[in-house]
């Protein structure tokens, strides 16, 4: 029964380990999306504001 419950264990940890690791890698990547949107944003020229009332 112990070598049972020290696998279960083990796949446990792989599964958090696996699990944290794609959440950094989403973060990451949300992090370069969002400053590649910014640069975007900075070199395109924007429309003229319509005059107020």
């Amino acid at each position: 029964m112990t070598g049972l419950a020290a696998g279960s264990s083990d796949v446990l940890q792989h599964l958090l380990l696996d699990l944290v690791l794609k959440a950094v890698i989403a973060l990451v990547a949300l992090g370069v999306l969002a400053l590649g949107m910014r640069a975007i944003r900075r070199r395109t020229p924007r429309p003229p504001r319509p005059p107020r009332p």
